[in-house]
């Protein structure tokens, strides 16, 4: 939607609803199960405290993400009355910056607790994993140089909320790992980069009289419709060889 006709702000637990873009949140939950599945399929059981502890985790990094871009996002003025696409809480006047960052720190900072759990569990790997997901979470929108300025979202996306997560994920559940895995994170990152891809050639033109230069904008039209086809095909490969690899 457009937000040149801004809406009246509605009850509280709309705005952080809202907030925190809940239809992106399948983007981290959907590693996180495949990780699982794959360790289960090794011949692991399933530790589901562990898998509970993991999924929220990582929706809480997401949703902190999404909350500090949202604020940062408007402070930079990247965010303006006249863009396309799903309503900013803190553009529509529903929420201010600093009440959208603190939300954006409480998640962040209810993250890192559950990864500390997660940490006596599955050691330092974990411990590595999670600490560059909470700074990278962090640097996505923040910093001089922001992640999601620069044409290098979409790897972001392919490497956290693929394979990162599915290595993280098999991990805590068998203390091993699969070169399978590595395909796996492909085939569930893989769209999730398709998603930002699409979401920034919507703003590409925005994007560009803001001073961001996003893999969409810089690629123009027909070059991102190549990648972002390529980014939708390539989990159908992956799980192929995932297949003749014996799941």
């Amino acid at each position: 939607m457009s937000t040149h006709a801004l809406p009246p702000r509605p009850a509280t637990a709309r705005v952080w609803w809202t907030a925190i873009r809940p239809r992106t949140l399948g983007m981290s939950l959907a590693p996180v199960a495949l990780g699982s599945a794959l360790a289960l399929a090794d011949g692991g059981a399933l530790d589901w405290l562990v898998l509970l502890a993991t999924l929220g985790c990582a929706a809480l990094i997401q949703i902190g993400t999404n909350l500090y871009n949202d604020a940062v996002d408007f402070e930079r003025g990247t965010d303006r009355p006249d863009r396309k696409g799903p309503l900013r809480v803190t553009l529509a006047g529903w929420a201010s910056a600093g009440e959208v960052k603190r939300g954006a720190l409480f998640c962040l900072l209810l993250a890192l607790l559950l990864g500390a759990y997660l940490c006596t569990v599955g050691g330092l790997p974990i411990l590595a994993i999670g600490l560059a997901s909470l700074l990278a979470g962090w640097a996505y929108s923040g910093g001089p140089w922001p992640i999601s300025h620069s044409p290098f979202g979409e790897l972001f996306v392919l490497v956290f909320f693929g394979v990162l997560a599915v290595l993280g994920s098999h991990w805590l559940q068998s203390r091993t790992l699969d070169p399978l895995d590595l395909l796996a994170g492909l085939a569930v990152g893989a769209p999730a980069a398709a998603v930002l891809l699409v979401n920034n050639f919507r703003d590409r033109d925005s994007d560009l009289r803001s001073g961001r230069r996003t893999l969409a904008a810089l690629l123009g039209p027909q070059r991102a419709g190549r990648v972002f086809a390529l980014l939708v095909l390539a989990p159908l490969a992956a799980l192929a060889a995932i297949g003749r690899g014996g799941h």
